[in-house]
């Protein structure tokens, strides 16, 4: 269990059942507070710069060394589109403006679940920062499909392509 006390009174969590058909849920054995533990949710845009796809190189793990798109986890209080438009600023330091969303992708034992938007570059220059080795501008016919980092990315860049086509 990752966790293992209750966030509103402090008592030991158990896991339960609270409902036939649901996975056991973490259950306050004082208060009985019901700690959902729900999926996070990673925002990510594609863009284009001079007829290519941006894509960044991994500077962490999962996926070091290998290429996506700028995404990550959006916080508290932060839409989906707005942590999109950041994660594009901090990783690949340009300013999107994020337009339609192009597909919601999650995966069975995976825990983010990754909203993916369309956008275009409004500012700022491409520079790999915080979380990238590189930053760099494929062409769609030439993509590095054998080191993309994660199974979203790859169908995100696909229908994405089928989308501009």
């Amino acid at each position: 269990m990752e966790y293992n006390f209750c966030p509103r009174c402090g008592g030991r969590l158990q896991l339960r059942q609270v409902k036939d058909g649901e996975p056991e849920r973490l259950v306050c054995e004082e208060c009985s507070f019901i700690f959902y533990l729900g999926p996070k949710l990673v925002a990510a845009v594609i863009f284009e710069v001079d007829g290519g796809i941006v894509l960044t190189q991994r500077a962490i793990e999962p996926g070091y060394g290998k290429w996506t798109f700028p995404g990550g986890f959006m916080d508290r209080g932060e839409t989906a589109e707005t942590a999109a438009s950041r994660e594009a600023r901090e990783e690949a330091g340009v300013e999107v403006e994020v337009g339609e969303i192009l597909g919601l992708y999650s995966y069975e034992g995976q825990v983010p679940v990754i909203a993916v938007y369309k956008g275009h570059v409004v500012g700022g220059e491409l520079t790999p920062l915080d979380e990238t080795m590189a930053v760099e501008v494929f062409p769609r016919d030439g993509l590095p499909w054998d080191e993309i980092a994660f199974p979203s990315t790859e169908q995100a860049l696909k229908d994405y392509l089928r989308s501009v086509s």
